[in-house]
């Protein structure tokens, strides 16, 4: 049977044993188990908890809450801001965002000043910039240490640092110079060199660099933390993994809204006043292209009062294109997450998809004409208006069905490929090329192409 540690621990915490007995029976049990612990005891058993254990082991438990702030106000203003001050400064920010602005300023005055210049200094960078992911809790080694003074410096920092598998080397100018690995430093002989372990050509970002423009670098190198420099070289702070997937999925569902048309990702908590407000820009854009699009059909009237009959397979032909160019929307977005690819590669994905919009356009289109045609023969109801029922027409009605799907899926495969890849090149986000706007692109393109083509061989060629 599966253990409920959650059960246990609220067992524990919930009991009246002597706090040293408490902390150190929590001792046995991981940080996340513990927070779940801590969610499901009432407010008067967590403010006694709270009483009982020291702040760093709370700000640890804390971590791995995600609205932690609610438990926050549960404490006394001078605890919170021990609590917060034990924290990364990444989480502590998180935390105070949170906060009402008033009890932020109190927390903030009663933090170190160490603590505060750390929070003011990612406050610095907006949302969009490398050095707002930043955390200063790193060990640094000067270049000019021997491995024993290296080896000193980490025992006395590690109590305080939960990054140490990687430690960050300065030269004497205080500029980043390599980092050296943990386990590199344990093996390393006590009379060897510091300079013999030290890896000089380890990857860094900027502060000042984009988020969207590193993402890739970041997770391809799947370090456990990289260093962040500012314009003098100088390490201000590290990116750990931690860090770098919770910015993935950041990113995936950002891109995942603006694919259904949101200007930016929403929650279940959020109020329908600000999900409104996020969806509505799209939704605006997307009501001025169906405009258009209706517009058009309105153009083509002489075609729909003589053959009333061609309005039925509308709805194909527009919902092929647009399903056609949503695919090789998605196809492409996902290409260009490859910072490598290159322009004869983007020009190779464009021409695939456009063979393939046009073999799928060929096969569906056959098969969608004899569909019609046989529907027509059955149903034997008049083609062209005033008109009796002539085969000759339903052949015409399956030719204007096949040509305009061949059409239409070619063009929506070439929009859908094309467009993202557009928008990458002016630096505009490709997945600002939505679905939603996709697919009405692709309606304007398949209403001409359709109502243009029964237009050419029912009137004009009459």
């Amino acid at each position: 049977m599966e253990r409920n540690f959650a059960q246990e621990l609220k067992a524990i915490m919930s009991s009246d044993i002597p706090a040293d007995q408490m902390r150190e029976a929590l001792e046995h049990y991981h940080k996340s188990d513990i927070a779940d612990a801590i969610q499901a005891l009432s407010k008067e058993e967590r403010e006694h908890l709270y009483s009982l254990l020291d702040d760093e082991l709370v700000s640890e438990i804390f971590s791995y809450i995600d609205d932690v702030e609610e438990y926050i106000e549960e404490l006394p203003i001078d605890k919170a801001a021990d609590i917060i001050e034990l924290m990364d400064v990444d989480d502590a920010i998180d935390v105070l965002e949170e906060l009402d602005e008033d009890k932020t300023e109190q927390i903030m005055e009663l933090m170190d000043a160490e603590s505060q210049a750390d929070i003011k200094l990612i406050n610095s960078y907006t949302d969009e910039e490398v050095g707002s992911l930043i955390t200063t809790n790193f060990i640094v080694i000067p270049k000019n240490f021997t491995i024993k003074q290296a080896m000193r410096h980490l025992i006395n920092e590690a109590a305080t640092c939960d990054n140490v598998s990687t430690l960050y080397v300065v030269d004497e100018n205080n500029k980043f110079y390599g980092t050296i690995s943990l386990r590199d430093l344990i093996i390393a002989r006590e009379n060897s060199l510091l300079e013999d372990v030290i890896k000089k050509s380890y990857p860094y970002l900027y502060d000042t660099d984009l988020i969207s423009d590193v993402i890739n670098s970041i997770k391809e190198y799947s370090l456990d933390s990289i260093p962040v420099l500012n314009h003098k070289k100088e390490i201000i702070g590290v990116i750990t993994n931690d860090d770098v997937i919770e910015t993935v999925d950041e990113q995936h569902n950002e891109d995942y809204a603006k694919l259904g048309g949101l200007s930016e990702s929403e929650d279940l908590e959020e109020g329908v006043f600000d999900s409104v407000k996020k969806r509505m820009p799209w939704l605006l854009i997307l009501l001025f292209l169906g405009l258009t699009v209706s517009v058009l059909i309105s153009t083509f009237e002489n075609v729909v009062k003589v053959l009333p009959m061609i309005v039925f397979f509308q709805s194909l032909i527009l919902g092929m294109a647009g399903n056609v160019g949503t695919q090789s929307l998605a196809v492409t977005i996902r290409i260009l997450t490859d910072e490598k690819i290159d322009k004869k590669l983007l020009i190779k994905a464009i021409l695939k998809e456009i063979r393939v919009g046009f073999m799928n356009g060929l096969l569906l289109g056959t098969i969608s004409a004899l569909v019609v045609m046989l529907f027509l023969y059955i149903d034997q109801t008049e083609i062209i208006l005033g008109e009796s029922y002539r085969f000759i027409d339903s052949l015409k009605v399956a030719f204007c069905v096949a040509c305009s799907m061949l059409g239409a899926m070619t063009l929506s495969s070439f929009i859908g490929s094309s467009v993202p890849i557009l928008l990458k090149k002016l630096r505009i986000d490709p997945a600002v090329a939505s679905g939603p706007f996709i697919t009405t692109i692709n309606d304007m393109v398949a209403i001409l192409l359709y109502y243009g083509l029964a237009y050419i061989i029912f009137i004009l060629m009459l």
